[in-house]
């Protein structure tokens, strides 16, 4: 019984050392095969050299979700995506759609003397367009530094003073006439002034702050503390993805963020140089700016109109201004041309792809107009004022 189970044992043992002798080869060559994959995705990428995201480095975001400090809590998480290129020396280091996780660290409430609601966020990592993961510490809030706070609700209290006492002296004069007041030698208006003064300054005193909204669309500045070292992406790792046409040649040579007429930045006028060699017709009509949710915009009667209404025909050149408003300006954009017919697309031609080549005097103008609004104010219903 004893030989038969060395016999067996010893069966056993050659069996599995073919096993074992194949088991490692196999994943060797896995592991290596995976690595020459990494490396060729990065050389793909990334132009071998490393820049630093440095302490105080500012990131523009824009948030993908409302934070509203009536509804939100401390805690709360959210995602935000950054709205430009970060740039270092030599290169990007953080592209635009790059999305950042980001917790709510503090929220307060509207107050009495016109204080208004705060939010605190702090950002933790970003997840790039590539899939890396970067840790990171950023921090961003709506609170005003303790003296221009103080001094904004003073002015704004003295506001409420003013005007109350200018009407209280108006509503002196109408009731008791010019004649009263130059018998009185004033009296009466200076009283009135003066009522009119108490009820302005029991306003300011009873006036709530503003909540705070930060919408989709807002942007904001977070500020970087630490300091990470990223690889620098090549030019031709970050451009997007375009639909062409034969023979319809599109070149979008300057790009505009412009302010509707109710003073809302959403507006993007294209200039479009359009050489059609092909077999079909197009029109400013036929196009429109599809962004990467695929909302589709059409052009805007209130920008330039000359290219929605013409008529490109095969042979024509033409050289023209188009305005499209849109839900969100910091998304990315395609300029996009219909067939008539099928009403299938023929084109798209990437924003960002144009946009890099837009001069620097006007992408900091463009910036100037997209961050006008930084206060983040809520609207607040006309009956809630003094609650």
């Amino acid at each position: 019984m004893k030989n038969k189970f060395i016999s067996i044992l010893i069966l056993l043992s050659f069996l599995v050392m073919p096993l074992a002798g194949f088991a490692n080869p196999v994943l060797q060559g896995g592991v290596q095969q995976n690595e020459e994959i990494r490396k060729d995705i990065e050389s793909e990428l990334f132009t071998g050299k490393i820049e630093h995201l440095e302490r105080s480095d500012v990131i523009h975001m824009t948030v993908s979700q409302v934070l509203d400090s009536n509804i939100n809590i401390e805690g709360d998480e959210f995602f935000a995506e950054v709205v430009n290129d970060v740039k270092g020396d030599t290169g990007v280091i953080i592209p635009k759609g790059t999305f950042a996780h980001g917790k709510i660290s503090k929220t307060t409430e509207a107050k009495k003397l016109g204080r208004p609601a705060t939010i605190s966020l702090d950002f933790d990592y970003l997840i790039t367009p590539d899939g890396r993961e970067i840790p990171i510490e950023g921090k961003m809030s709506t609170q005003l530094h303790p003296v221009a706070s103080v001094a904004k609700i003073a002015a704004q209290d003295v506001g409420y003073t003013v005007a109350g006492g200018a009407v209280g002296g108006f509503l002196a004069l109408n009731w008791l006439g010019i004649e009263a007041a130059i018998a009185s030698q004033g009296y009466t208006l200076a009283g009135g002034a003066a009522v009119g003064g108490a009820i302005g300054l029991a306003a300011a005193l009873m006036r709530k702050g503003n909540d705070v909204l930060i919408a989709p669309g807002d942007e904001i500045k977070v500020k970087i503390n630490t300091s990470v070292p990223l690889p620098v992406y090549k030019d031709t790792a970050l451009l997007q993805h375009e639909l062409l046409y034969p023979g319809l040649d599109i070149a979008i040579t300057n790009i505009k963020h412009e302010e509707d007429p109710f003073g809302e930045a959403n507006t993007i006028t294209l200039t479009v140089m359009i050489t059609n060699r092909s077999d079909k017709t197009v029109s400013g009509l036929d196009s429109a700016l599809v962004n990467d949710y695929n909302a589709v915009f059409r052009p805007s009667v209130f920008g330039d109109t000359k290219l929605m209404f013409k008529q490109i025909a095969p042979g024509d050149r033409v050289v023209g201004d188009i305005s499209f408003a849109v839900d969100n300006i910091n998304r990315k954009f395609w300029l996009t041309f219909y067939d008539r017919r099928s009403r299938k697309a023929l084109t798209k031609i990437s924003i960002d792809n144009a946009y890099k080549k837009v001069s620097e005097k006007i992408k900091k103008k463009n910036d100037r107009i997209r961050t006008r609004k930084t206060n983040y104010k809520k609207e607040r219903d006309l009956f809630d004022e003094f609650s």
